[in-house]
C-alpha cells in the first residue's frame, strides 16, 4: 500500500519521496530478520495460533499509523509491520503442502500466492484512491479493518498445524551452507525482489516524469498492474520453477530499460501491464524451487528465502530512493534491469548444474 501513497504521505509530513520510500524500506529489513526467528521460535506452538497473533499485530500497526503525528511514528507502526510480514510468510509460504492432497500442491500454492498480485490489485488501488477522497490515513486504518476482519477468517476457517518438525538456528545454517539449490534460490531472490522494488516503489514518478502520465490516472494503471500480475501468478504456477524464473527475469531486465527511456502514455501504459504480468509468477516460482530444493525442509528454507525475499524489498526501496533523489526517476528501473539479468544468468547457470533435492 505506501506504494501508492509515498507522495501523499511525504507531502503532508514533510519529507521527500526518497525518504517516504523508507516506509517500504524498514518493514523489509525487520522482515528479514523475523523470518527466521518466527520460524525457528514458533517451536511447537500450532501454525493456526502463530498465524493468528501475526495478523492481529498487523492490523494493530496499521491503526496505530493512521493517528501517527509524524513520520517516526509512521516508520515505528512499519516496523511492527515488518515483524508480521516476516514471520507470517515463512510460514504460510509452505502450508499449501499441509493443506491439500500432494497432486494439488502446485496449484494450492499459486492460490497462496495468488494473494501477493491480488493484494495490488486491491490494496494499491484501494489505498491509492482512499488515499486521494479520504487521505492517506483513511488508507491505513481501512487496512487495519480489514487486518482484524482477516484475523477472524483465520480463527474460524484454518484447521489446527501443528508443528512437523522443530528447527534450530545452527540447523537453518547447515540447510543454507549444505544445499547447493537454496543457496542458488535465495540469490535469485535478492536480485529479482532488489531489482523490483528499486523500481516499483518508485512507479508515480517513474510514469510522471518518463511517460507524462497524470498523477491521477496513476491509480487506475495499478489495477491493470495488479489484474496482469495475478494472470502471471497463476500461469508461473503451473510450469517448472526454474525455467519460470528464468523467463520472468529476462524479461523484466527488457522491461525496465524500456519504461526508463520511451516516452509516452501509450508506451508507459503498455510496459506497466507486460511489468505486472511477469513479476505476478516471481513468488509462486521462488517458493516452487525451494519446495523442490528442500522437500523435507520445506518451512526451513522458505523462512531464508522470505529472510531474503524482505531483505532485497528493503535493498531495492533504498537504492532506487537514493537513485531518484540522487540522479533522476529513470536511472532506478536501469539499476533494477541490471540486477534482473544478473538473476537470469544464476537461474541458467543453476540449472545447468541440476541442483540437488536434498532436505
Amino acid at each position: 500500500m505506501p506504494v501508492g501513497l509515498l507522495t501523499p504521505v511525504g507531502a503532508d509530513l514533510g519529507v521527500s519521496d526518497g525518504a517516504a520510500g523508507l516506509m517500504v524500506t524498514v518493514p523489509g529489513l525487520v522482515a528479514a530478520f523475523c523470518a527466521p526467528l518466527v520460524t525457528v521460535g514458533a517451536g511447537r506452538l500450532d501454525r493456526r495460533l502463530v498465524l493468528c497473533v501475526l495478523i492481529a499485530l498487523t492490523a494493530a500497526a496499521n491503526l496505530a499509523a493512521s493517528v501517527a503525528p509524524g513520520f517516526a511514528v509512521v516508520l515505528a507502526a512499519r516496523l511492527l509491520v515488518g515483524v508480521s510480514v516476516g514471520g507470517f510468510w515463512a510460514i504460510a509460504g509452505g502450508i499449501a503442502v499441509r493443506l491439500v492432497p500432494e497432486r494439488h500442491i502446485g496449484r494450492a500454492t499459486a492460490l497462496v500466492f495468488g494473494g501477493v498480485p491480488t493484494a495490488s490489485v486491491l490494496g494499491v488501488r484501494a489505498g491509492t484512491l482512499l488515499g486521494e477522497l479520504g487521505g492517506w490515513r483513511t488508507a491505513f486504518a481501512a487496512v487495519g479493518v480489514l487486518g482484524l476482519i482477516t484475523l477472524t477468517a483465520l480463527v474460524v476457517l484454518l484447521p489446527p498445524l501443528p508443528p512437523t518438525r522443530r528447527f534450530t538456528f545452527p540447523e537453518l545454517l547447515t540447510l543454507f551452507r549444505g544445499n547447493r539449490a537454496v543457496r542458488a534460490g535465495v540469490a535469485v531472490t535478492f536480485l529479482v525482489v532488489t531489482g523490483q522494488f528499486a523500481a516499483y516503489t518508485f512507479v508515480r514518478p517513474i510514469l510522471r516524469d518518463v511517460s507524462g502520465i497524470d498523477a491521477g490516472f496513476v491509480s487506475t494503471l495499478l489495477l491493470g498492474y495488479g489484474v496482469a500480475g495475478v494472470a502471471g501468478n497463476f500461469l508461473a504456477g503451473s510450469r517448472d520453477a526454474y525455467r519460470s524464473l528464468f523467463v520472468i527475469s529476462g524479461a523484466l531486465a527488457v522491461i525496465l530499460v524500456l519504461i526508463a527511456v520511451l516516452p509516452g502514455a501509450v508506451a508507459g501504459t503498455a510496459l506497466l501491464l507486460a511489468w505486472g504480468l511477469a513479476y505476478g509468477g516471481v513468488s509462486v516460482s521462488v517458493q516452487g524451487w525451494m519446495t523442490k530444493a528442500a522437500p523435507a525442509a520445506t518451512e526451513a528454507a522458505s523462512s531464508l528465502m522470505v529472510a531474503m525475499f524482505n531483505l532485497a524489498i528493503a535493498a531495492g526501496a533504498l537504492f532506487g530512493g537514493l537513485a531518484v533523489d540522487g540522479i533522476s526517476a529513470p536511472a532506478a528501473p536501469l539499476g533494477g534491469a541490471a540486477l534482473m539479468l544478473m538473476a537470469a544468468v544464476t537461474v541458467r547457470a543453476s540449472a545447468l548444474r541440476r541442483p540437488e533435492r536434498n532436505g
